[in-house]
């Protein structure tokens, strides 16, 4: 194995600076040598939310991410049919680098929500290991998953992750209302935005 390789996805409209956090945390704590940001094109868990064009989004993450070595853009849930489940995306991962061990990163609460998921038992046996981002407060009864998919809890390492108060929506809003926004960015993320003029209201 040339090394461990991590999974990060998301919509990204827009990358902020809590997912570079998060993102960082995840690549320190978990000793990542890889971490690829997977733009999700519509996933199947946010049915009915409608999101900027994917190639916007994609732009977007590449600003956030082209300065930081260990980081790259991964178009593995964008090049093919949705929908795009987690199963999936981690199989085909897998293909692409097959030197490398394969992780899932999420959050405590998609952790608590996996027996949910689409074939939740072959996610744990897709991944080498599952990054669990633990935020305060985070209600996870790890032995009561065990028991609903044998082998979770031998997979999961818990990232130590900071409450984070920001969220794209929010600054899709703050722009189109004209309210503060820059110092939520990545400088080339909000440089892009404000190139471009997206996510700002348009003139009839």
């Amino acid at each position: 194995m040339m090394g461990r390789l991590g999974i990060f996805g998301g919509t990204f409209d827009p990358p902020h600076l809590g997912h570079l956090i998060l993102a960082e945390e995840c690549h320190f704590q978990l000793e990542l040598d890889r971490l690829l940001w997977v733009v999700t094109a519509d996933p199947p868990h946010k049915i009915g939310q409608v999101f900027s064009p994917v190639e916007m989004r994609v732009k977007l993450a590449q600003a956030a991410v082209e300065e930081e070595a260990a980081f790259e853009i991964s178009l593995v849930d964008i090049q093919r049919p949705g929908p795009h489940y987690a199963v999936d995306t981690i199989r085909l991962t897998r293909q692409a680098y097959p030197a490398y061990s394969v992780g899932y990163i999420m959050g405590g609460d998609s952790l608590h929500n996996l027996p949910t998921w689409y074939h939740p038992q072959e996610i744990v046996q897709a991944c080498d290991f599952i990054g669990v981002m633990r935020r305060p407060g985070d209600d996870i009864n790890l032995p009561e998953l065990e028991a609903i998919l044998p082998g979770l809890s031998a997979k999961v390492e818990f990232v130590r992750a900071p409450l984070l108060e920001i969220s794209s929506r929010e600054i899709r809003e703050r722009i189109r209302a004209g309210q503060p926004f820059r110092h939520y960015l990545p400088s080339k993320v909000y440089e892009l935005i404000m190139r471009e003029g997206w996510y700002h209201p348009r003139g009839d």
